[in-house]
Order: C-alpha cells, then structure tokens, then sequence
C-alpha cells in the first residue's frame, strides 16, 4: 500500500488537487493500486487552522508518506516579515534535489510545435541558488551599493544523483537518450564537474545514448526543432529558464506538470502558479495538476517496484489523452467551455 500526501495548497489549488485526487482514485481502483490517502494542512488554510503556512503535523506526518500532491502557494500575498508565514520550503526540509518536468505538445491543441515529446529534469538544491547547501548565509550578497556577487554551487553528488535520475527515465523510453546541457567551454569548474558526473554515469547505462549541448545553443534548437530531445538533464538556473521556454511551446504553463523527487519520496507539483484571479471559479484548467499525479504514480512504481501504481499511471496517461484528443470537456484554456470539475470528470470516467 502506498501513503501519499493531499496538500491543496492556496487558490485553485482547493480546486484542481481534488480533481487529480479523484483521477488517480479511478486509476487506482481499475489497477487495484491500495492507497493510503494523508490530507494535511499547507497554507492559507493551515494558518488559519494551525497558526503556520507549513504545521509539524504536516511536516511530521510527510516524513511517513511515499509521495504527496501539492497544489500551488499563494505566497505572494502572504504577509512580510512574520516567520508563521513561510512559502513552505518542503524541497529543502525533504532533499527532493530534481525537478522533473515533461513537454509534450497534442495534435488538436495550439503549439509553436507539434511531435514534441521531452522529459527535462533539473537539479533544484544547487546552482545559484544555493542557499540549501551553505551552513550560513545565503547564495548571494552586497558588500556595497556598486557590487552584487552570486555564488554558483554545483557539487559531485547532485550532479550524479540528478544524471542518474535523467538515465533512469531514458532506459524506460524508447529514444534511451540524455542530452546533457551545460556551458563547460566556459565555467570549467562548475559546469565541468556536471559534465564530468553526466559522463560517468553514462557508462553505467550503455543501452542509453549521451549527447551534450551547450546551453545557448540549446535554447536555440529548443525553439527551432524541439523534436530531437528525449531526456534532457541539466543544472538549476538553466533548468530554471529551459522548461518555461518548453512549456511555452507546447502551449504554456497550463501544459506543465511537474514532479520533484528525492532519494525517497516524490512531490507532485504543478508548475503554474496559485491564480488568484480566478480562484473560486471553478475555470481552472486540471490538466497539469492530474498529470502530476500521474508522475507521482509513475516513479513510485519504478521506486518502489509497484506495478499497480505503474498500471495506473499508464491509464491516466491514456484517459487524458482520449479527452483532449475529443475535445468535448476543456477548459476554457485549452479551448473549450468545461468547468474544472467537468474536465476531472471526464478523465476519470475515460478511465
């Protein structure tokens, strides 16, 4: 049995996390996946409940669980300077170190692109920003009003853990290829040692292709021609920018799941934001919230051996593509008129 955390979260986070809890219920009853559902406070709610944005029941309680949905965080308009007003760093507290983030474009939706299939992962504990990695202080400082210097961390096993996550992924697709982007012609030593981790793990999956691609370039064939990339790994800034510049050509960031991950556990996590403006409307496109889930399923399954939890995920994959490919219930985003719960609806029934 799997224990997976419900954190909604602020906004349409209340609306579109049940949407994929009630999919991935429907992907677990056909795969008979058991699944031991933990709904914990997060945010705006759990302040007003608990008097913090991020309780120790809820941190207590995540150290227990396999996985958790996390919908977004309206922490934008949370109070300044009060410390019960945290944008949760769970990444941090659970050592969830890649950000996996897949770009897919389909046919009868609008796109810069079409046959856009890649899986990026990003290292998100590293790179510039390195707060998590220093003992004190933060990754950038001032020592005067003419001069700011940021720090750019990068070390061995960040980079080997998030490589050998990215060759992971590749093994299972049926490209088996990792670009790895980088600048190292020019950061030596920082770029240089992710090179170097990328190429030593490489030799441990010789059924799988390395390419490597310096950054700038690749932001240029990114746009240009999308469909050579498979699985593409790369450090946190470049990572940072490269997967908004994928979600933009495939149709934007409505389009965009997201799955961090650890040596352990795994956070699913859509990469919109909580969208004040139309919270409570029930508008709110599902899509990449319940296309979370399904990477949560997914990699359990390959963690944890589960060929249920693998079985559902495949299923919500097929659901999803079913409903956008008739385009009967879509949201207004992606050119129909359903409400969020009609569109979660469809997905499950589709199951």
């Amino acid at each position: 049995m799997l224990k997976i955390g419900i954190l909604n979260g602020d906004d349409i986070g209340l609306e579109v996390v049940p949407e994929a809890v009630k999919v991935i219920k429907a992907a677990a009853a056909k795969s008979g996946l058991a699944i031991d559902w933990q709904p914990l406070p997060i945010g705006v709610k759990a302040h007003e409940s608990h008097g913090h944005t991020m309780p120790k029941v809820t941190v207590d309680t995540l150290a227990k669980v396999d996985g958790w949905l996390q919908g977004p965080i309206g922490h934008n308009a949370y109070p300044r300077n009060d410390p019960t007003w945290l944008n949760p760093p769970l990444r941090k507290k659970f050592e969830l170190f890649a950000s996996i983030k897949p770009v897919k474009s389909y046919p009868n939706l609008p796109s810069l692109h079409k046959n856009v299939d890649i899986v990026f992962l990003r290292e998100v504990n590293e790179g510039m920003q390195s707060g998590s990695v220093v003992i004190a202080g933060a990754g950038e400082f001032r020592p005067n009003d003419e001069i700011s210097i940021g720090m750019r961390v990068v070390t061995r096993k960040g980079a080997n853990r998030v490589a050998r996550e990215a060759f992971e992924i590749a093994r299972a697709r049926p490209r088996k290829t990792v670009a790895s982007v980088h600048k190292e012609p020019v950061y030596r030593l920082v770029c240089g040692m992710f090179a170097e981790e990328c190429r030593k793990v490489a030799k441990e999956f010789p059924d799988c292709k390395l390419t490597e691609v310096l950054v700038d370039g690749f932001a240029m064939k990114l746009v240009m021609n999308p469909q050579q990339f498979d699985v593409v790994v790369t450090t946190n800034q470049f990572g940072d920018i490269l997967t908004d510049e994928g979600a933009g050509i495939v149709g934007g960031l409505g389009l965009a799941p997201g799955l961090c991950v650890g040596e352990r556990q795994c956070m699913a996590q859509a990469t919109h934001g909580s969208a004040p403006d139309i919270a409570g409307k029930n508008i709110a496109d599902p899509y990449a919230m319940i296309m979370s889930g399904k990477m949560l399923l997914e990699w359990l399954g390959r963690k944890r051996s589960e060929p249920g939890a693998t079985k559902a995920a495949h299923l919500i994959d097929a659901a999803m593509d079913k409903v956008i490919a008739e385009a009967k219930h879509l949201t207004g985003d992606l050119g129909g008129k359903a409400t969020t719960t009609q569109m979660g609806d469809a997905v499950a029934a589709a199951i």
